[in-house]
């Protein structure tokens, strides 16, 4: 089955308003291309140091009343880091309390700043510990990791590889820590790209089965001759980079930005349509005794296949979590093709 993960959507679980809640509520109750699919209340970077008790007071006040309505996965970023045994004494006492308050109601947790294998060893036994002492279903909650460390970043492979048999579900970049930790600088207020990392990433979590996140994009608004604009053209310039090396979901900071990340990362109307007309002929091929079929001038064989199959998957799963997405999306008719056509390599 496909997991949706388009959008990693970070909401503060707490902030200094009279209604602390507000932004996480506004996660928790988001309708159309503006819901994430990970929603992600943060008591991490997030939320202010005074206010993380309140922030972790919220998520069980609010998530129980919405969860049953919310489309995607809610998993809470707790505090963690491998080089602070305070941070990790926080992380743990949260985990704690939301598996065994809300446990129920999400599906999982994100741990920030890990180091090496052993630290994320330590981070998903956190998780069962308290799964278990909540009474929780063997493995019901998951793990994400946010790769923000040259630790990390030297374990990445035998991360991923411990991920194909464990809890850890996802890797989520975090190039502002990263940037820090190697000493990098934002020359004309740019960080690196780090492209040779995603690429890696995109490789090592494909092999291994799981998700790969790319990070945030933190320049949000734009300010000229005393207007300020929403910068869309950056982040979809981000977020299109990302889907064509093949890194499954975006960071969003804003429902903005998960309005345009979804929408990016999810197939066009004239990609499916192209993608069904072609497993549809060489469907009808293998009915016939052949191997492989020319549609449209292109060979379409077993490997061309599969590539044809994940775009269909996926509007599948966008529009079993999401049928209002697919509904403004494609034409009736295309998505009946879509859920009805035989996946003979799915």
């Amino acid at each position: 089955m496909t997991r949706l993960c388009r959008t990693f959507q970070t909401a503060p679980a707490a902030i200094p308003n009279d209604d602390s809640a507000k932004f996480l509520r506004s996660g928790l109750t988001s309708e159309g291309f503006q819901a994430p699919d990970w929603l992600v209340p943060d008591i991490e970077d997030g939320t202010a140091p005074s206010m993380k008790g309140e922030a972790v007071d919220n998520i069980v006040a609010h998530v129980p009343d919405h969860a049953p309505d919310f489309a995607g996965d809610i998993l809470p970023r707790v505090e963690w880091a491998y080089d602070d045994a305070d941070a990790c004494e926080r992380g743990v006492e949260q985990v704690e309390r939301l598996a065994d308050e809300v446990g129920e109601h999400i599906d999982g947790f994100v741990f920030p700043k890990v180091g090496r294998l052993d630290d994320v060893r330590d981070a998903a036994g956190v998780v069962a510990d308290a799964e278990r002492d909540a009474g929780l279903d063997e493995g019901s909650l998951d793990l994400a990791i946010i790769l923000e460390t040259a630790r990390a970043r030297s374990d990445l492979r035998e991360i991923c590889q411990y991920a194909a048999d464990s809890r850890l579900s996802a890797l989520v970049f975090g190039p502002v820590d990263y940037t820090a930790e190697l000493g990098g600088r934002a020359l004309h207020g740019e960080r690196p790209r780090w492209d040779g990392l995603l690429e890696a990433l995109s490789n090592e979590t494909s092999a291994a089965g799981v998700a790969a996140i790319g990070g945030p994009f933190d320049q949000l608004f734009h300010e000229r001759a005393g207007v300020t604009y929403y910068n869309a053209e950056g982040y979809a310039d981000q977020v299109e980079h990302e889907a064509t090396i093949g890194i499954d979901g975006s960071w969003s900071l804003h429902p903005k930005q998960t309005e345009q990340a979804n929408r990016i990362h999810m197939p066009t109307a004239d990609e499916l349509e192209r993608d069904l007309h072609k497993i549809e002929s060489f469907n009808e091929a293998k009915r016939e005794g052949t191997g492989a079929v020319v549609v449209d001038g292109q060979m379409v064989d077993e490997a061309t296949y599969k590539n044809f199959a994940n775009t269909v998957k996926t509007v599948r799963a966008i529009d079993e979590a999401h049928p209002a997405q697919t509904e403004e999306y494609y034409d009736e008719d295309v998505l009946d093709r879509a859920n009805a056509v035989d996946l003979i390599f799915g």
